[in-house]
């Protein structure tokens, strides 16, 4: 930033840039097993206070007008992006505006998201935001709308930071998404992936490389 440059006047994708939240020029394995050469890294944001307040801030100027009661979102990066939103809500709007999350359980398809703790009686018909870090294919943050739905919560919408998939709002049934940043991200099947035929470094780091090389190995060590 310039000495005279905050988070709240930096432009969205400088802010997650900064601090090294979207990584290009890589070599990425993400968790649906796809490759591809760049990835959002929505932990590297959240240690930065100051960033992640204004990033958030902008969610809820976009939703100030819509009447919302309760933020709610996934665990675990939901749970701070809801915090946050909620706050900023409350200021702009003078209104006490609530802040829940939803616990997953289950796994692989059987894998969905509930409101323990009581928080499911705190959404029971009021107007609900659902806030995600990154949406991919939508699956976690719609499975969140619908738990709210179960707990007759009325949605008005979807909040997030990062858009990487292209999600629609109609995709999610939904009737509002706004995303701080639409990063549209090219991927591949492994089989199809040019930076394997280029023997490109998987990135350990980040996504699902460490468990790719690992993978990889336990097929050449049978191979033997």
């Amino acid at each position: 930033m310039t000495p005279t440059e905050t988070p709240d006047t930096e432009a969205p994708l400088a802010v997650l840039e900064r601090v090294g939240a979207i990584i290009t020029d890589s070599h990425i394995v993400y968790t649906s097993g796809r490759h591809g050469s760049s990835y959002v890294n929505k932990d590297a944001l959240y240690p930065h206070t100051a960033e992640t307040s204004a990033l958030c801030a902008i969610i809820a100027r976009t939703f100030a007008d819509d009447g919302v009661d309760v933020v709610a979102g996934p665990t675990i990066g939901g749970v701070i992006m809801a915090q946050w939103v909620a706050h900023h809500l409350c200021e702009l709007t003078g209104r006490k505006v609530l802040a829940v999350y939803a616990e997953e359980e289950g796994k692989g398809d059987a894998r969905m998201r509930i409101f323990r703790r009581g928080y499911g009686d705190l959404l029971s018909k009021r107007r609900v935001l659902v806030v995600e870090d990154v949406m991919t294919t939508g699956g976690s943050v719609h499975n969140v709308v619908d738990a709210v739905r179960q707990h007759s919560g009325v949605v008005i919408g979807v909040g997030a930071l990062c858009n990487r998939g292209g999600v629609t709002a109609a995709l999610l049934d939904i009737p509002k998404l706004f995303a701080v940043a639409e990063v549209l991200m090219e991927s591949w099947d492994e089989d199809e992936c040019p930076l394997c035929r280029l023997s490109a470094p998987i990135n350990t780091r980040v996504g699902k490389g460490a468990a790719f090389l690992a993978r990889q190995r336990r097929i050449d060590e049978t191979k033997q």
